[in-house]
């Protein structure tokens, strides 16, 4: 069973480490690496947010491999090299009373393109790209490569990348992990009939279409500790018109989130969309919170909201209505990296600042206490 409805400023224990509320911050895409290397970017943001007061902060995708990337920029841990760059990271977040977490990835069909605010293009192997990989030979859409088809050695590559990645997470200090299986790469590529057509025994049913992605997740489970959390991040459904054809929907969400839970994860962090360029998204303040809400009575497993969550008040409704146990911003993060700090000053909660930060807190304040890694 799921846990009671609490509220915004309660803790959550999920394993041994216990939340000192339910805000967290979303993994968030930066493009800012060279050869997955973790730099000052990556520390000053996400140090921000720890100072700011997130209960958790996940770093951006992080790329299993250097063919599993969005783009030749983004962060990898691909490599034991890539280690001490996350592990200061890791340092100043504990240093700093939040937990840190990362984003374990791999982009398929949607790697060796250009960074989002250039023009949408392939990256050829000329210039540094790659050969973009997937369930099934389809391209996502026309500025995209043609990925080529997963084969078993493939497969079986790509869950080895993941378990040495959980590995390497957890020397570089990490507390939690969370697979992407949603947004349209590898793992919700896979879990979608518009980009799986394969005909052996990873398409066509459900049951075979899920098959991969758990996987995954259980070689994922077993490599990393048992008191440790681990996350999966879905996409709910990929809002695709029914002209379309049969597509990844909630109904089948659900009963992912139902195995997800046998193999013993933690928490779904429930996004929508991201698989097809002709998905049609009703975008509004907490769009996703329902989905978030419907996979966690139906699979009686702690879920996440994301999505146009800006407000003290509109996230504590969200815990406090039981529709899911975290909150994790992005967006709002981005705009205000000390977000926390406000949210539990207009909702008359208590929150330790940064000693350093005292003389600008109303009231009385508390050290922070730093983490144990």
């Amino acid at each position: 069973m799921t846990n009671p409805p609490q509220h915004l400023f309660a803790p959550l224990k999920l394993r041994s480490v216990t939340l000192a509320h339910r805000i967290v911050v979303s993994p968030m895409c930066e493009y800012s690496c060279s050869d997955g290397f973790a730099n000052e970017w990556h520390l000053v943001p996400l140090g921000s947010r720890a100072i700011g007061g997130a209960a958790l902060v996940i770093t951006e995708s992080n790329a299993v491999s250097p063919e599993g990337r969005i783009t030749p920029q983004d962060l990898g841990i691909y490599c034991d090299d890539h280690i001490p760059a996350l592990k200061r990271i890791t340092d100043f977040l504990h240093q700093h009373g939040s937990y840190a977490g990362t984003q374990l990835a791999h982009a398929g069909r949607k790697a060796s393109m250009a960074v989002p605010w250039e023009k949408a293009r392939l990256i050829p192997e000329s210039e540094g790209g790659w050969q973009p990989l997937a369930p099934s030979a389809i391209s996502f859409d026309e500025a995209y490569g043609v990925p080529a088809e997963l084969d078993r050695a493939g497969m079986d590559k790509v869950v080895s990348d993941f378990v040495a990645a959980a590995h390497r997470a957890l020397e570089a200090g990490f507390d939690l992990l969370e697979i992407h299986a949603a947004h349209g790469y590898l793992l919700h590529e896979f879990l979608s009939s518009l980009s799986n057509r394969r005909t052996d025994e990873y398409g066509g049913s459900f049951e075979n279409r899920i098959r991969f992605p758990l996987e995954v997740v259980r070689a994922v489970r077993a490599a990393w500790p048992q008191h440790l959390p681990l996350f999966v991040r879905i996409s709910a459904t990929d809002w695709a018109p029914q002209s379309l054809g049969p597509a990844w929907d909630l109904p089948e969400a659900v009963e992912l989130a139902k195995h997800l839970k046998r193999e013993d994860v933690d928490l779904i962090d429930v996004s929508t969309g991201g698989n097809h360029p002709a998905q049609q998204i009703p975008v509004g303040p907490g769009y996703q919170v329902s989905h978030a809400d419907t996979i966690r009575a139906q699979a009686e497993i702690p879920t996440g909201a994301v999505g146009l969550i800006t407000e003290p008040s509109q996230a504590d409704q969200i815990i406090r209505n039981g529709q899911a146990d975290l909150v994790l911003l992005a967006r709002e993060f981005l705009r205000n990296p000390y977000w926390p700090l406000h949210a539990a000053e207009a909702l008359g909660q208590k929150i330790s600042w940064p000693v350093q930060y005292a003389r600008a807190a109303k009231g009385r304040t508390e050290a922070r206490q730093p983490i144990s890694a």
